[in-house]
């Protein structure tokens, strides 16, 4: 149930007063206002212009930090060790499988410009911000001054947390979820509560119990869409209903997006920004997923506050934390825009292809066995389930091995209707040439 005490204004937390009030009061951390660059400062908010016929020479000076996470703490300090007749394929931190290159080209031309090895604005550089907005006016109007770089997703989520919680607060985090919202907040002193996710409705959000999670000192609500890591994807209705939620409680969002436009046949990438009449949200994305380049380290944050309840105060705050890294790879930021504007529709294509599963289990009800769909028009060189069952034991030793090395075998004989020429997974090159039919829905 709701508290019901009452507060003098000067000692009302910031996340009670928008709930007494019936009003939203949403607020920076203190952490946030507290934190400043001052070289930073001066330099970012100088009034003149430089000599246009002297290149700039900035000389402002660096500081390093490091994060810690849990998951990256389990699996690099496992003390057993793998089989040495197969190669390790580690499955823990979202290590992507690239079946054609990624847009480097963009990167390699990036290496020419003096700017990509020079310090950037905290913020990212204005064109690559222009490049985000561009690529995201999907999500509801986006302007350059909407968008903060950050190094990668995580990162922009480290920040957005930071930046609206304070210690002592909490925020709400879908279960099954996403680690690094623990390894964040409970770094900063700010508690995690869990809201749950329905397993036998696609993993749609418990309204229900999200609605009881919040209480006065909730500063805000995490959705993870398309879901980490459960792989759901919600409809238009569904994310509605988590806006109404989060609007009847005056409380902000954190849009986990990063797997935004990511989705398999007969499902869509709805931004629950482009939802939202009141609510503001703050949208965690950027290249990782989509374009296969993890190491990249490149995120971002969009602030999408089309009634400006968060005011200056939000953005001031993102903008000094922001100077805790002095900004993002500058090498990326110059290649954003032709990565974000060139990388022709194929390439997604083929990645969703090579990714959407060719086996389909279907959940049983009792008894000690599941069912497994064979999609036989992914696997034409087999005449019968029967076949491929019985080339998956003796190429696999699938009995004794059991599921461990399915994967391995669906991509030796999967076969798409592109030429791909090697199909390159975690640096291991498969040399089976997958056999190219122009219609897939004409194989038995």
């Amino acid at each position: 149930c709701r508290r019901s005490f009452q507060y003098s204004a000067s000692f009302v937390p910031m996340s009670l007063r928008s709930r007494v009030n019936g009003s939203w009061d949403v607020r920076a951390s203190a952490l946030a206002r507290n934190t400043h660059n001052l070289i930073r400062d001066i330099v970012e908010n100088l009034q003149v212009e430089p000599n246009p016929e002297k290149q700039l020479i900035a000389l402002s000076v660096a500081l390093a930090r490091n994060t810690h996470n849990l998951i990256r703490d389990i699996v690099e300090n496992l003390q057993v060790e793998p089989n040495p007749e197969k190669q390790l394929i580690a499955l823990s931190v979202g290590k992507c499988c690239a079946i054609q290159e990624p847009p480097s080209h963009a990167v390699r031309d990036s290496l020419e410009w003096t700017s990509s090895r020079s310090y950037g604005p905290a913020k990212g550089h204005q064109e690559a911000r222009e490049a985000v907005a561009e690529y995201s006016a999907h999500q509801g109007e986006v302007k350059p001054d909407d968008v903060v770089l950050c190094s990668g997703c995580s990162h922009a989520i480290e920040l957005v947390i930071s930046v609206i919680a304070d210690s002592g607060q909490n925020i709400l985090v879908p279960r099954p979820g996403f680690m690094i919202y623990k390894t964040v907040a409970e770094g900063l002193g700010i508690i995690i509560k869990y809201y749950n996710l329905l397993p036998d409705q696609q993993w749609k959000v418990d309204l229900e119990d999200l609605e009881n999670q919040i209480d006065d000192d909730t500063a805000a609500i995490v959705v993870i869409n398309p879901s980490n890591p459960c792989g759901s994807v919600y409809n238009k209705e569904h994310l509605h209903e988590i806006v109404d939620v989060a609007s009847r409680n005056r409380v902000p969002i954190i849009a986990d997006e990063i797997y935004e436009h990511f989705v398999f046949s007969g499902h869509e990438s709805i931004a629950i920004s482009s939802i939202s009449k009141d609510v503001p949200v703050l949208t965690c994305s950027g290249l990782t997923k989509r374009f296969l380049v993890p190491g990249w380290r490149m995120g971002w944050v969009i602030i999408h506050d089309r009634h400006n309840i968060l005011g200056k105060d939000i953005r001031k705050a993102i903008a000094n934390l922001s100077n805790r890294i002095l900004g993002p790879n500058t090498l990326i930021q110059r290649a954003l825009p032709s990565i974000l504007r060139d990388t022709p529709q194929s390439f997604f294509d083929e990645v969703v292809l090579f990714i959407e599963v060719s086996l389909r289990p279907i959940m049983p009800q009792g008894a000690m066995y599941m069912m497994i769909e064979i999609k036989m028009s992914m696997f034409p060189k087999f005449k019968s389930e029967l076949q491929f069952v019985e080339r998956l034991v003796s190429e696999q030793s699938i009995l004794r091995e059991a599921c461990r090395r399915v994967t391995a075998f669906c991509t030796d004989h999967i076969v798409y209707k592109e030429n791909l020429k090697e199909i390159i997974c975690n640096d291991i090159s498969i040399p089976n040439e997958p056999q190219v039919i122009d219609d897939l829905e004409q194989v038995a």
